[in-house]
């Protein structure tokens, strides 16, 4: 098994000379280095360790419970002993108050090393942002202490069945008893709807509170635990199994009369719900890289030991010798690094927040390119070793297995393609997005204009859905791998970084007069 190496060097020079993290005001790259080495080695030698167990022996639901794998606990004392959960939370409130993009550093990290931690830790820096922005000043003193230090970690509860992406279906309730509003209702595919790491659990629950559709959906805090220390009307009535993320309770939860408190305003939920949306879609973007990367550097490393045939000289061949694999070497490390600039760019354009029109764009294409990359560089890196790809042994197929669910949740990928070309493409996101390609340059920036222009002028524009989010990757993936090329003596191997650039410009180029033919028929079609 090759062990887990975080792949920081790439980390840094994505945001430092590709998304452009040094026009941020309070961006510090020397720090940004130290704190990113400091979790790294936190990663390596404690979080990625427990990785394949965690996987192997998953969660158990025990007397109502969820119990985590062996080793998670004392892992996660550590992770919060050290500082990691207040990583970006207000100096007041006990955190450290770092920037976004330290987070970004962070979380791919994180990703690559345990995905199913991450995913059980990754809320709470969402949830601490909705209640900056929505809660009081009482609510920010009694919820974010504890989320920072580690106390308490987060859950989004949002689906429910037959409630899915179509939020308007949502049936489970709120309606005020006094001092509080009490919630009765069930929610399924929870992230760590219920663990023993921490001492309690901070439900951000959307809920109905009147019959208005999604104007009718409000936001609730709700705890675990009250105040009294008593459980709170929340059960747990059983823990998903799934294909992967075994180390990841995903619950199916029960509101039972739950005492709970609004967050902002009454049938303003979404509003709120979207700030931690957004925080959720950029994290699962990174998830997508993380595997990528993971699964360049098993590959690679298998490559370059294996004995595999011979050159034309007589002598042992490795397998990284053969065209073939190097070839597939190649797509999985342009995927990771083509698709970690897009993640890195759109947290860079949030965070300077002069152009929201243009993170709109950037935040689901980045979530799409990254996650779909995730999945087939986990799925090249097993055809690179062959038939000890698909064993266990060598954990490819558990990036195969964790990596899958990114295309789905947050937001399943046909539906951000379906609101960037019905909604998106008819407003000022397109046109800041089509300002962004102008001042780069590049061949298929033209290309995406006249797709552009037919997706606006179609009579039924989730026809063409998809086809118009593929080429509006590669018109992007153009755009950063010229921003790459440009800058790639900064990278420590300048000359993998122009070979990378060619090869993703190379592709580019060559797909997207594809899918603008694609676009052209299915435009005749639909007319």
């Amino acid at each position: 098994m090759k062990p887990f190496r975080a792949p920081l060097g790439d980390i840094l020079f994505t945001l430092n000379h590709v998304a452009g993290a040094a026009a941020l005001p309070d961006w510090d790259a020397e720090f940004a280095g130290e704190i990113g080495a400091h979790f790294a080695a936190f990663a390596e030698g404690e979080i990625a360790p427990l990785d394949e167990p965690g996987d192997r022996q998953g969660c158990r639901l025990e007397n109502g419970r969820v119990r985590m794998p062996d080793g998670f606990v004392d892992l996660y004392r550590s992770y919060a002993e050290q500082g990691w959960p207040g990583l970006t939370a207000p100096e007041e409130f006990g955190g450290q108050g770092l920037g976004a993009m330290m987070l970004a550093i962070v979380s791919e990290i994180f990703s690559g090393a345990n995905h199913s931690l991450q995913m059980v830790t990754g809320l709470v820096p969402g949830a601490i942002r909705v209640l900056t922005r929505f809660g009081t000043e009482a609510q920010k003193a009694r919820h974010i202490p504890g989320l920072a230090s580690g106390e308490l970690l987060a859950t989004m509860c949002l689906t429910e069945p037959g409630a899915g992406s179509d939020l308007a279906r949502v049936r489970c309730r709120a309606a005020p008893d006094g001092d509080v509003w009490i919630i009765s209702g069930e929610k399924i595919f929870i992230s760590g709807g219920d663990q023993d790491m921490s001492d309690g659990i901070f439900h951000l629950v959307l809920a109905r509170t009147s019959d208005e559709g999604v104007k009718g959906l409000s936001l609730f805090a709700t705890r675990d635990t009250l105040a009294d220390g008593s459980r709170n009307a929340i059960s747990v009535a059983r823990i998903e199994e799934k294909m992967g993320l075994h180390a990841s309770p995903t619950c199916q939860l029960v509101f039972d009369g739950a005492e709970a408190e609004l967050i902002g305003e009454e049938g303003k939920g979404l509003l709120a719900m979207f700030t931690m949306m957004n925080h959720a879609r950029s994290d699962v973007a990174l998830q997508g890289v993380a595997h990528a990367a993971r699964a360049h550097d098993v590959a690679a490393s298998y490559a370059a030991e294996r004995v595999q045939g011979r050159k034309s000289d007589g002598s042992p061949a490795m397998l990284s010798d053969h065209a073939d694999v190097r070839r597939m070497l190649d797509e999985i490390d342009a995927l990771a690094m083509g698709g970690r600039a897009m993640a890195h760019l759109a947290c860079v354009t949030m965070e300077q927040g002069d152009d929201p029109a243009l993170v709109e764009v950037l935040t689901p294409v980045a979530k799409c390119w990254c996650t779909e990359a995730g999945m087939r560089a986990a799925e090249l890196g097993m055809q690179v070793l062959g038939g000890y790809g698909y064993l266990a042994e060598y954990r490819l197929e558990q990036s195969y297995r964790d990596a899958r669910i990114t295309a789905i949740y947050e937001g399943a990928n046909g539906i951000h393609a379906r609101m960037l070309a019905m909604r998106l493409a008819r407003g000022a996101e397109a046109d800041a997005f089509a300002a962004f390609l102008e001042a780069e340059g590049g061949d298929v920036a033209s290309l995406w204009q006249a797709a552009w222009e037919m997706v606006k002028a179609s009579a039924a524009p989730e026809r063409l859905a998809h086809d118009f989010m593929a080429l509006t990757c590669h018109a992007l993936l153009e755009a950063l791998w010229g921003r790459a090329e440009a800058v790639s003596e900064q990278h420590p191997e300048p000359d993998r970084i122009r070979r990378l650039a060619a090869v993703a410009r190379r592709d580019a180029r060559a797909f997207a007069p594809s899918y603008l033919e694609r676009l052209r028929e299915l435009a005749k079609e639909v007319a």
